[in-house]
This record gives structure tokens, C-alpha cells and sequence, in this order.
């Protein structure tokens, strides 16, 4: 029986809650409290307090199913196996069991829960590294061996697949590029303090039959697990945080940790032993929808089918960067929904659809859905409404940018009156500005440009769009620099002020204000909050009020843990209910004579406001429909 990806999902998590595991709900797309990034790329992502030794309020074993997004993957969407949402499914040790038990676990899910075929899992471990004093993963290789064997399989590990290729190999050995995690990637650039190890990652393989090596750009090169020819998938990822980076090397944690996770859209296709993700169920509805505008269908065409897999995927995600709070806007994670739905309109008109698919694709993905992610089925009309918008202002802008290629093509055409010397190729320069000035995709004006007997030259303008992301990485950079995750003093003061700011908020402007995210480093918090319309200075300065009276008082911090429903019904302000576990943690402010905040949290708070300084609102801003923005200081007299 074919198992589709929502019984896969709630298979997993009964699957590890039968045997001792917490399930949580997933966290929002837009991280809460963690400038380092925009936008929660995996499933470790909201768990690093937990990973870093904080306490989890529910267990030591937790189970869940992560909504992820990676902004960085857009260029990528094209292939069998690229996609910027996906799902993560995960299950986590935190001081608890270690590789015996995470392996055997997952072993028995994929192989007796899902029925996968033993004969296609291949498996990548850590090859070590001798000058750090780092032992390849023996361990985790004897493992593995066990469990092949027990199949009647022989698995011998290999090393320098990459070099060599398969060589008779089940079991490969990489280096950290590959096989190990840290927050700061390889062991060479991890800091002093930081934890991390090796991992083992699961890859199923689609037959060399099929051909896929030989009819990519690697067919020169040695196929193996690890290269993306397409023969192989990576679907599972099992995290053994062993070590921690100390001022005499590398020493094991006395608690380690277990850092597991699963593509959900993965796991689906090798179920089918179909090397394409765009075939899963979880696409079934957007893909027929792009077929019934089109009147084309997928596969039949290669490039077709590349405009196809990227309406798909921009589409899905779209859908849930709006429910999460990421409306179009030309700023921050608005920009990305934005993007993303834009290159969506685009890449339709490829296919020869006009207008008016987005919204139909939408609602097939939130029926799809809605059942894992209520969240969805809640914001249904606001959801479509703005994507519906945003489709409509776009096409506009495009009649726009398409003016602007035919004021190009004019000045081409009155140089060769005047020359006689006909234009073949637009300039890179012209290109550029097309993009940086209008907006105007690189891709678009190459399909403009072949329409009219023009190339595009392509290497110029490649080179200006590095620079172009240099400077805006670089940017970047600077901006998310600090962070709460650094927990240093001036942060956590910071932070400790939003929850403040929030309360003043609601009590100067009523309780419809809820928190809509926050971005906070040691030199200033910016909050973002429910409401209407411009907050005037007056409002502003009742709210510095309460903030620079709570923090004079030399109030107390105090936590307590307690039932989420408990917490709901004692009236505890949260803006994120459904991200958080069935305990949660409670942080009251207060004074002797007055209480000043009662809020959900996870994230570390001053215990005496007693040396915070001033809080000063410095700026009060729209941030997108419905939403301002604060920017806020604390001054140190």
C-alpha cells in the first residue's frame, strides 16, 4: 500500500512517541528572538538552547516535524531535488541515548515501519581528522554493519569515494565538509566553547540504470553517494553533537546530544523509488492546477519541466511565509515572499498562463495541509487576498518592465540606422541595469532577447550580480552581526525590554497589540507588533513611561514552568501559542507593589533590572499591512 506523506509524517511521530519521545508543534518559519538569520532553515534551529544545555520544558526526548525554508536554494529550484520549503521531520536526544539507540531507531522506522528496500540505503559517516585528534566514526560504521548484515547485506566501508567512486562500497567515509555539523561549520572554524561532531547521513539510490550519472554535468567525474548527478538522494541525516571545541582541542561532552532529521518529500519519492521530488503527493495539487492552466504536462518538456518544478515550489511557500507573518514588501522576510512569488508569475508565463493561478494553486496548499499546520486554514482569506494582490501589482509592473526592453530595442534600432552595424548582443551593462534599476530578471531578458535575435551578454553581468551580492552579504552581515543567540548582557537587557515594551504597548494601546517578531543585538532591539495605524508621540511616550518605571523599580525576573492550557487560561500573553510544547515556560516582571509582565518565552532575561539604564523609543514605523515596527535603546547614565 502506498503510504502517503501525511501518514508518513504521523507514522514518524508515533513512531518515536512510543518510544519515549515529546512531540512538539513546529516552530514559525520567521524565527522568534534570533537575528542571525531571517528565516528558519532546519529543524535544529529552534532546538539550539536545548542542544547548547538549556533545559527542555517537556523531556530529554523530543519528536517533531519541522517547516523549513532556505532562502539561499532559490537559484538552485530546477533539478529532481532542490526545493526552498520543505518539511524536517526530527527526533532529538538531548543528554539521553546516544548512537546505538539512534541508529537502531532508525533503522527499524525506515526499514519495518516504511518498508524501504535495504538493498538502496547507502550510508556516508566522518573520516576523521587526524591533526585535530578527531577519530573517524568507527562506531557509527559497526552499527550500520550490523543492521545490513542482519538483511543478509554486506557492507563494507570505503574511503575516498570522492576520488575512486563506489569501489563494492555500502558504507562511505567523508571528510567534515560532508560529515560533520557545527553552527560554525567545519571544526577548523568553530570557537572555542562551540559543540558539535560527526554525522551519518542516509541516501537511497535510484539505479545506475537509469542513467542519471552519464546525462549529468558530473558524468566525467566519479559517481558516488555524495555527488548530485541525481543517482542518489539524500533523505535522512543523523547528528551526533560528540564534541566540544576547547583551548586544548577537542574534547567528548559528558552529555551528548542526538541531532536527527528526515525530508519528509524525500522519504516520500524513494517510497516510490521515483528520483523526483515534483511527483510526491505534497505537489499533486499545485502540479495539476499548473497542467489545467497551461494545458501542458509535466515532464513531457525538459525546459517546461524546470518552469513547472519553480512555479511549484514558490508557490508552496509562499503560502506559508504569509501565514507566518512574511507579507510581500520590499524589506527583510517580506522581500523573499515578494521574490518568490514573482519568479512564481514569471515562470507561468513561460508556460503560457496570464494570471489568476497563484491564488487556485494557494488554496490547494493549504487544503493539503491545514490539518499539520491549523495556522493555514485560520489565515485562508488573508493568505489569498494578499497573494492575489501582490499577482495583480506585479503584472502591472511587468507591462512596466517590458516598456522599458522595448525603449532598449529602439536605441539599438536608431544605432544601426545611424551605423549601419547591426546589435547582436545586449550588453552586460544594460542587462544589469534592467535588474538593479527595474527589477528586471536576468531570465526574462534572455527570453526577451532570444525572441528578438539577441544574446545577452551573460558573463558581464554575472560578475556585476557577484558584486552586487557581495555588497549586499556584506550588508548583511553587519546588520544580523549580534544576536540573542550570543546571550551576552547588553542582549539579554534588550530582550528583557521587548517583553516590557509588549506590555506597555497593550496597556497604552489596548490588548489587540500582539508581538509580530523581533530582531534584537547588543546596541538596540526593533519590535514588531499588531496595529493599525501610526502610534503618535504621545502613545510613544506613556509606553517609555512604563518601560523606565518597571525597569526603576528594580523588579525581579522570576520563571515558572506550567501547562500550556493553564497558561492560556490564566490570561499569560503569548503571540505564538501554537509554536510552543504542551509546558512552557512563564517569565513574570515585577516589583513589590505592581506587576508589570506575565509572558511566554524560552529565551535568557535579566533577574534584577536594576542596571539596565534607560529604555528610549527611537523610531515608530509601518512594517508591512497591519504591523508597526519600534526601534528602541537602552541609554547607560
Amino acid at each position: 500500500m502506498k503510504l502517503t506523506s501525511a501518514q508518513i509524517r504521523e507514522k514518524y511521530l508515533k513512531f518515536f512517541e512510543e518510544r519515549g519521545h515529546k512531540i512538539v508543534p513546529s516552530a514559525s518559519l520567521i524565527p522568534e528572538n534570533d537575528p542571525t538569520t531571517l528565516f528558519t532553515g532546519s529543524g535544529m534551529q529552534p532546538m539550539v538552547p536545548y542542544l547548547l544545555g538549556e533545559k527542555h520544558p517537556l523531556w530529554t526526548r523530543i519528536v517533531d516535524s519541522q517547516k523549513a525554508f532556505r532562502a539561499a536554494d532559490i537559484e538552485d529550484i530546477g533539478d529532481n531535488r532542490h526545493t526552498t520549503f520543505f518539511e524536517m521531520l526530527g527526533n532529538w536526544s538531548l543528554g539521553d541515548y546516544f548512537k546505538h539507540e539512534q541508529i537502531s531507531w532508525i533503522w527499524e522506522f525506515y526499514v519495518q515501519e516504511l518498508w524501504l528496500n535495504p538493498e538502496k540505503i547507502y550510508i556516508s559517516v566522518y573520516r576523521g581528522n587526524e591533526k585535530l585528534g578527531i577519530p573517524r566514526d568507527d562506531e557509527a560504521v559497526s552499527l550500520w554493519q550490523e543492521k545490513f548484515a542482519a538483511k543478509w547485506i554486506t557492507a563494507e566501508a570505503v574511503d575516498m569515494a570522492e576520488r575512486d567512486g563506489m569501489q563494492g562500497g555500502r558504507i562511505f567515509y567523508y571528510n567534515e565538509k560532508e560529515n560533520w555539523w557545527s553552527r560554525a561549520g567545519v571544526p577548523e572554524n568553530m570557537p572555542i566553547g562551540e559543540p558539535g561532531g560527526p554525522d551519518s547521513e542516509m541516501f537511497w539510490d535510484f539505479g545506475e540504470e537509469l542513467g542519471l550519472h552519464e546525462k549529468s554535468e558530473y558524468k566525467d567525474e566519479p559517481c558516488h553517494p555524495a555527488c548530485d548527478c541525481g543517482r542518489f538522494l539524500e533523505f535522512a541525516n543523523n547528528v551526533f553533537m560528540q564534541y566540544i571545541k576547547t583551548e586544548n582541542g577537542f574534547q567528548e561532552l559528558e552529555n551528548k546530544n542526538i541531532d536527527f532529521w528526515g525530508g519528509l518529500e524525500r522519504i516520500a519519492v524513494a517510497l516510490t523509488d521515483e528520483p523526483d521530488v515534483f511527483t510526491g503527493d505534497l505537489f499533486d495539487s499545485v502540479r495539476s492546477k499548473i497542467e489545467e492552466f497551461s494545458g501542458k504536462k509535466y515532464g513531457d518538456d525538459e525546459t517546461e519541466t524546470k518552469a513547472f518544478r519553480v512555479v511549484m515550489d514558490h508557490l508552496r511557500v509562499v503560502v506559508f511565509l504569509i501565514a507566518d507573518g512574511a507579507s510581500p514588501s520590499n524589506k527583510d522576510q517580506g522581500y523573499f515572499t515578494r521574490r518568490m512569488l514573482r519568479r512564481a508569475v514569471r515562470y507561468a508565463r513561460d508556460l503560457g498562463i496570464e494570471s489568476g493561478l497563484s491564488v487556485e494553486a494557494a488554496k490547494g496548499v493549504i487544503e493539503e495541509y491545514k490539518e499539520q499546520y491549523p495556522e493555514l486554514g485560520e489565515k485562508k482569506e488573508v493568505i489569498l487576498s494578499e497573494i492575489d494582490t501582490e499577482e495583480k501589482q506585479f503584472l502591472t509592473t511587468l507591462e512596466k518592465w517590458l516598456k522599458e526592453f522595448e525603449k532598449l530595442l529602439s536605441g539599438y534600432k536608431i544605432a544601426f540606422e545611424r551605423s549601419g552595424k547591426k546589435v547582436t548582443q545586449i550588453a552586460g551593462a544594460k542587462a544589469f541595469k534592467l535588474y538593479d534599476t527595474y527589477g528586471f530578471p536576468i531570465e526574462l531578458t534572455e527570453d526577451l532577447a532570444t525572441e528578438h535575435n539577441l544574446t545577452v551578454d551573460r558573463e558581464w553581468f554575472e560578475k556585476a550580480f557577484e558584486d552586487h551580492k557581495a555588497l549586499s552579504r556584506k550588508g548583511a552581515e553587519q546588520k544580523f552581526k549580534w544576536g540573542l543567540a550570543d546571550h551576552s548582557v547588553a542582549t539579554t537587557e534588550l530582550h528583557t525590554a521587548t517583553h516590557l515594551l509588549l506590555a506597555g504597548l497593550r496597556k497604552v494601546l489596548w490588548d489587540h497589540v500582539f508581538q509580530k517578531g523581533s530582531n534584537i543585538t547588543a546596541e538596540r532591539l526593533r519590535f514588531d507588533f499588531t496595529h493599525d495605524e501610526k502610534v503618535t508621540r504621545e502613545q510613544l511616550d506613556e509606553v517609555e513611561l512604563f518601560v523606565n518605571r518597571a525597569i526603576e523599580s528594580g523588579m525581579q525576573v522570576s520563571t515558572e514552568e506550567m501547562a500550556k492550557q493553564a497558561a492560556m487560561d490564566a490570561g499569560v500573553v503569548g503571540s505564538f501559542w501554537e509554536k510552543y510544547p504542551d509546558v512552557v515556560k512563564v517569565y513574570t516582571m515585577k516589583s513589590d507593589l505592581e506587576t508589570y509582565s506575565i509572558e511566554l518565552c524560552g529565551w535568557p532575561h535579566v533577574e534584577n533590572s536594576e542596571w539596565m539604564g534607560r529604555f528610549k523609543i527611537k523610531k515608530e514605523e509601518a512594517s508591512s499591512r497591519g504591523v508597526r515596527r519600534i526601534k528602541a535603546v537602552l541609554i547607560k547614565d
